[in-house]
């Protein structure tokens, strides 16, 4: 058989970069157009990939709404190519539902254009997520092509056995955890290997007979792979004449204007039986020590802690209380939910939430953030309405006509114990009927009554009611203009301890006669700076660190939160220490320490530690930056100018929190630099496991033999963990994506808090003065020791539960349809993690999924009278389940159905 050329076109379309969004906008119009004009003359011109993602047909549209029907019939005749995508994302950076929403945006609307691109499509991602074979293949999509994580040797060399990272061929296997496989495609050349080719014969013979024999090294099979483009790159017009000439010159070789969905058939059907199988993550020390690109996890951290408060407020929130509400017969919100999630993830392309573009790519970011916030709150906000208008609060009016009923409710999948806390309007003064003076004398003059905090069975909750000043408010009813008031409001605290999942409960405020009722219970104060509850003792050091100890597994944690800055001479995508400068460490700080509070719920001390650290890098990086000085070439080292940073650390522990809680604060006016908390755990093992894309992946302590860089920083989703048999620790955190393992120092986790730089790095000089991150900074987290046995899977329970929170509502105490108690839905299991619950668009029915945290099966049990069928990931029906429980193999994703009716 002739050996045939695959020619695929494309265009890897960074939707910003190192120019700022709406540039790259209007170039991609004008690429376009030309694209569409080319396919229109010239019938020879078969296909065009169109880079895997569907927002680009939005942009496009946005300015050329009249191609539509051009665009729709192209896609139809499988001429243009369009997803699977939304957006090319960057996986690491963005959560588990994150991806499916893209994945599940972008497959609903290259449908609608008529035809979907079916290959798992990563072409310049940082890495690869080790489920996405797992996630495609239950998606239908049975191939993924991909840029980086696997290093190719070329099918004469040999591959050692066990080698999960190298593969002899560009073609290989892709396996998750789970054991789903799909086929793999290494751009093994790049893909721009066929970027570009000549027309004209002299140039085309030298041009093919390097492209062939770098396509021939690694391909398994007679069909090569040469894709005909790269960065923003133009349409090449003339690539029928250029195939035409290629034949020409090579009668041997079948040149084809090809794509993915014939080249992939080709490959299933003549590949090799030899392939390589590899498994997990695609992001091997082995296949290049810098390039991994791992520090872009630590890259304008405000960006990623904007992008970890809207996830949290979609998939933690606003899904689920809409889901709730849909159930007592509130219409779901699709679009609303659709459009919040697109602006979401017009912040996801791996160029973006990376943050390694230019500063005006980051800062429209801001907006767009700030703008799907909007979205999640209003949903939210209705959402909780909806339900506290149809709460049946009748008990509390039978208690006290001034009764002042409010729901609270938790939307996630995990029981939660914490202190809430709500802001109530329990007096409105409206300015409709009165005049805006006589309103504002009744809110300065009318005494509100001491509350109390009471359940829907007349207990008293613990907790404080604390009045606040009277303010200006507004409603804005649905039926008539907007009413304005003064109104008087008070701050309720109080303790939710193992509240179920998705379960709404009633309390209310009693008025009592005596003024400023308190929490029952004692201190959690054991001594001056030691706090402690029934899980934790926690010393705070003069230094600023802590002491934790685990009453349970008896394990101490000496100094955590240690803190430590070096500079960085480095870039927004790679880390880079001076050679040979030592850490300024927290160590030897005389740390300033008082207690913020003490009440029998919560106690909290700050410690204040103060830094000496160079003001910058010496001059030499300013000059190694303008002349291309790669960074690892650099000889910069830190200013002689030093300035004194202090850091106010605050440990905060609740009387049913299984975890500290940790607050950093500081004013950052430094440059050049990274600041980390270092806990040391004093374990003993030689793997780690962090929160990754639907897995808690394990990962070695330990850095390959031909890892070049000192820095083994790696990515998180919500969680970080170190254990031995008998107990470890588990470090959840809020937007804090980049963590290391140093093995070291004694299994030191080092949580990166500040990283700032100030270029963007990569192929030229391009200044990013606020990739510093100037400013006031505050970033959370908190350490969740555990025990042995499944209490490590309890950790992660804690960890997920630390990034959500419980939601509050002040109700009405008349009579409603939803009973004062309700738990929508009632699921158990040993190590299933809890992702989604929400309602599908095309059925109306519920979608709850769960992923296997542990290598072995575990059996969900799910209680409800609704039927249940097993759904894909994109909430399509599979077959109904028999009963409400069923094994989910070990590291699996499951996801079900709950039909509606």
């Amino acid at each position: 058989m002739k050996k045939q050329a695959h020619v695929i076109s494309h265009s890897h379309w960074d939707r910003e970069w190192y120019l700022p969004y709406e540039k790259h906008h209007c170039l991609e119009v004008e690429f376009m157009d030309r694209l569409l004009d080319t396919m229109e003359r010239d019938p020879d011109f078969k296909s065009f990939h169109l880079d895997g993602q569907t927002i680009m047909l939005d942009d496009y549209l946005q300015v050329r709404p009249e191609k539509k029907e051009v665009v729709e019939k192209l896609v139809k005749e499988k001429r243009l190519y369009i997803g699977p995508w939304y957006i090319l994302q960057d996986e690491w950076l963005t959560g588990s539902e994150s991806n499916l929403r893209n994945l599940e945006t972008g497959m609903r609307e290259a449908a609608r254009y008529g035809n979907v691109s079916k290959v798992g499509y990563f072409p310049d991602s940082f890495g690869n997520m080790g489920q996405a074979p797992q996630i495609l293949l239950d998606a239908g999509i049975d191939c993924a092509a991909f840029g980086r994580g696997v290093k190719p040797t070329g099918f004469n060399n040999e591959v050692a056995e066990n080698d999960n990272f190298t593969s002899q061929y560009s073609e290989m296997f892709w396996e998750s955890p789970d054991g789903s496989r799909i086929l793999g495609v290494l751009f093994a050349n790049w893909y721009n290997n066929g970027m570009e080719v000549p027309a004209e014969p002299e140039e085309a013979r030298k041009y093919w007979e390097e492209k062939l024999a770098g396509a021939m090294k690694f391909a398994s099979t007679d069909h090569l792979l040469f894709m005909n483009g790269c960065d923003h790159q133009p349409v090449q017009t003339d690539l029928s004449q250029a195939l035409r000439t290629a034949a020409d010159l090579f009668p041997d070789i079948t040149f084809i204007h090809s794509n993915f969905t014939d080249y992939c058939r080709c490959l299933k059907e003549e590949h090799k039986e030899d392939l390589a199988v590899i498994k997990g993550e695609l992001r091997s020390q082995e296949t290049d020590g810098w390039y991994t690109l791992a520090n872009t996890a630590s890259a304008r951290i405000y960006l990623k802690q904007m992008n970890a408060r809207c996830e949290a407020l979609f998939v933690r929130a606003a899904e689920p209380l809409a889901a709730m509400a849909y159930e007592w017969g509130k219409e779901y919100p699709h679009d609303l939910l659709a459009y919040g999630w697109k602006t979401l993830m017009q912040n996801h392309p791996h160029d973006s939430i990376c943050g390694c573009s230019v500063d005006a790519v980051h800062r429209e970011m801001v907006t767009r953030f700030e703008k799907a916030e909007q979205v999640a709150l209003h949903i939210i906000e209705e959402s909780l309405a909806y339900l506290a208008a149809h709460m049946d609060c009748r008990k509390f009016r039978e208690m006290d006509e001034g009764a002042v009923p409010f729901l609270v409710v938790n939307p996630t999948g995990y029981r939660k114990s914490q202190v809430a806390e709500a802001v109530l309007t329990v007096k409105k003064y409206p300015f409709k009927g009165s005049t805006v003076d006589a309103c504002l004398e009744k809110a300065k003059t009318e005494k509100l009554p001491a509350y109390r905090i009471v359940d829907r069975e007349g207990n008293t909750v613990p907790g404080r009611v604390e009045e606040l000043p009277y303010a200006f408010g507004y409603d804005l009813p649905k039926d008539r203009f907007r009413n304005a008031y003064f109104g008087r409001r008070v701050r309720v605290t109080l303790e939710i301890e193992e509240m179920a999942p998705f379960t709404m409960d009633t309390y209310c405020l009693l008025p009592v006669e005596e003024e400023g009722e308190k929490e029952n219970g004692n201190s959690l104060f054991t001594s001056e700076n030691t706090m402690e509850n029934r899980w934790l003792s926690c010393r705070v050091n003069d230094n600023g660190t802590v002491d934790i100890t685990h009453k349970e597994s008896g394990i101490v944690y000496r100094e955590a939160v240690m803190l430590e800055d070096t500079r960085d001479i480095g870039n927004e995508y790679i880390y880079f220490k001076p050679v040979g400068e030592a850490p300024v460490l927290s160590r030897n700080a005389e740390a300033v320490i008082s207690r913020v509070e003490d009440t029998p719920l919560r106690a909290a001390i700050r410690a204040e530690i103060t830094m000496e650290i160079p003001v910058s890098a010496d001059e030499r990086l300013a000059e190694e930056i303008r002349d291309l000085v790669e960074f690892k070439n650099r000889k910069a080292g830190s200013s002689k100018e030093t300035l004194f940073m202090t850091v106010a650390v605050t440990y905060v522990l609740e009387r049913v929190g299984k975890g500290l809680k940790v607050e950093v604060e500081f004013d950052n006016q430094a440059l050049d630099h990274r600041l980390r908390a270092l806990v040391k755990t004093g374990l003993n093992t030689q793997w780690h496991y962090a929160d990754s894309i639907f897995e808690a992946a394990k990962r070695s302590n330990s850095v390959s033999m031909v890892w070049e860089n000192p820095c083994n920083a790696q990515h998180q989703q919500l969680f970080v963990n170190v254990h031995e048999d008998r107990g470890g620790m588990t470090i959840a955190n809020k937007g804090l994506n980049e963590y290391e393992i140093l093995p070291e120092q004694e299994n030191t986790i080092a949580l990166t808090l500040h990283r700032g730089v100030r270029e963007l790095g990569d192929w030229g000089d391009f200044p990013t003065p606020q990739a510093q991150c100037l400013g006031r900074q505050k970033k959370e987290f908190c350490l969740i020791p555990h025990g042995e046995g499944n209490a490590l899977y309890r950790s992660y329970e804690e960890a997920y539960a630390f990034t959500s929170e419980l939601w509050a509502a002040k109700a009405e105490t008349g009579e409603g349809n939803i009973p004062d108690h309700y738990t929508f839905l009632e699921w158990s299991a040993n190590t299933l993690l809890w992702t989604a619950w929400k309602v599908q668009e095309e059925t109306g029915d519920f979608i709850f999924r769960v992923f296997n945290a542990s290598e072995e099966p575990d059996k969900l049990v799910l209680q409800t009278d609704k039927r249940i069928y097993r759904s894909n990931v994109l909430g399509e029906k599979k077959e109904y389940q028999e009963g409400g429980e069923t094994e989910v193999r070990g590291c699996g994703i499951y996801t079900a159905g709950l039909e509606k009716e």
